[in-house]
């Protein structure tokens, strides 16, 4: 005869309250035992303020391990670093998982930015150690966020949004980075919003201007194309450069907006160009993880009159592989409308070789730190003679960036490069200096042959 179902006990509230404020699968505290320590914490130092200090841990590179050897290691890993955390940190701390593979420390007796980051070598030195998953072991290298109590924030939300923030910026800086919130970062941010806010306004006011750099054959030095580059200059805050403004849309989240008011004034300019030129445009590493993006462009051109084969792609290795199978939709539904692809800043990144296999490019440009040394440096002429062989034989078309001399030009041509652009051939210019600058150039600006 068959047993009766066993009865399970009825979970007391003392159960529920612990369930509540536990995380399930490491058994540390959870955010709600995070922001009551907290509390609780400053509430005994109201009356005499000596700081503490918070701390969010995140691992760097977790999720690539967690997709490559599955959900059930990534979770051992997570255990393994919550005992790691639990057995190193100080008497008093309290640690808990944030959120995901993220951790936070509550340290009563960390007062000032030297202990926290004191603190914090510590714990990156033994969240580094091998972690063990039975027939393999991998490696993690965590960055660390410290907000100080009550200097970042006297509540709970406003002290870990400066933590938050101060995470923000150590893997900003890279792997395994280190830092503590300060007034300088809280200026930093403040700049930053005032910034973005000016920015917002300016392309809703079309005041983003658009420059153009030409491309020449190094043979012949006919000009057979430009690329498109962002200019900013405010009423207010004067010449802003790129290389400020558009990592600003990318981390706020506006450069589609950006990207497409940019793409339609360009398009626009280039309707006054001979048919025979081609536009360049850079795709940012935003824009590669977005799904909508070759809709978007395509719809941009239509609504222009701009035909598609007469547009270029510019996107760097890191972009494609920030997302690499939206990357390659978005490239796979550019090249199908016509547009071309170009793999830009190569021989920067980590696997540039493997990118070319992976994915399908129609040009490479070579890095400017490489052009610039094909002179001086061996190296560098040998590294950029490789590639263009390479570019050949895969029958890619090659443009090398930042040619600035005439012996520059003359090196890359009798390399075999087929492509230039840089200042030596012209500096970028807004919309009607182009066009000047084509009245006078177009298929009858030379380079003299001096060897």
């Amino acid at each position: 005869m068959p047993e009766p179902d066993a009865i399970l006990p009825v979970p007391t509230p003392t159960d529920l309250h612990a369930m509540a404020y536990t995380d399930l699968l490491t058994g540390l505290g959870n955010r709600y035992r995070l922001r009551d320590k907290v509390r609780l914490l400053a509430a005994e130092r109201a009356s005499d303020p000596a700081p503490f200090a918070v701390c969010i841990v995140n691992l760097d590179g977790f999720k690539p391990i967690n997709d490559l050897f599955g959900s059930h290691a990534g979770d051992e890993i997570l255990c393994q670093v919550a005992h790691r955390l639990k057995a190193c940190i100080p008497d008093g701390a309290t640690v808990t998982r944030h959120e995901g593979d993220e951790f936070a420390i509550v340290l009563p007796l960390v007062f000032e930015r030297i202990s926290a980051e004191r603190v914090g070598q510590m714990i990156k030195d033994v969240l580094s150690a091998p972690y063990d998953l039975g027939d393999r072991n991998v490696r993690l290298s965590a960055s660390l966020g410290f907000a100080i109590h009550p200097f970042a924030g006297s509540d709970f939300d406003e002290l870990m949004k400066s933590a938050e923030t101060a995470l923000y910026r150590a893997k900003r800086r890279g792997r395994g980075n280190i830092v503590v919130y300060s007034s300088e970062i809280a200026n930093e941010m403040k700049r930053a919003t005032e910034l973005e806010q000016a920015l917002r306004n300016a392309i809703i006011k079309d005041a983003v201007d658009v420059h153009f750099q030409p491309i020449v054959q190094l043979k012949g030095g006919n000009v057979v194309g430009f690329e498109a580059l962002a200019r900013w200059n405010d009423p207010d805050l004067g010449f802003v450069s790129p290389a400020v403004f558009v990592p600003l849309a990318e981390e706020r989240g506006f450069i589609d907006m950006l990207s497409d008011a940019l793409l339609r004034k360009a398009a626009e300019a280039t309707l006054a160009w001979p048919r025979d030129l081609f536009l360049s445009f850079n795709l940012s590493s935003a824009q590669l993880t977005d799904p909508r993006t070759a809709s978007n462009t395509l719809s941009i051109l239509t609504s222009v009159g701009f035909d598609p084969r007469r547009l270029e792609m510019e996107i760097t290795e890191t972009a494609v592989m920030t997302a690499p199978d939206t990357a390659r939709r978005v490239i796979a539904d550019l090249r199908q409308a016509g547009v071309r692809i170009s793999l830009d800043d190569f021989g920067t990144g980590q696997s540039s070789l493997g990118r070319l296999r992976d994915f399908t490019f129609d040009k490479v440009k070579i890095d400017r730190s490489f052009v610039s040394c094909i002179i001086d440096d061996r190296a560098s002429e040998h590294i950029v003679k490789a590639v263009i062989a390479m570019c050949n034989g895969l029958e890619l078309e090659v443009v090398a960036e930042g040619i600035e001399t005439e012996a520059e030009a003359l090196k890359l041509r009798q390399m075999g490069c087929g492509m230039g652009q840089g200042y030596f051939f012209g500096k970028p210019a807004d919309a009607t200096a182009t066009l000047r600058y084509l009245q006078s150039h177009h298929h009858e600006f030379t380079v003299v042959d001096r060897g």
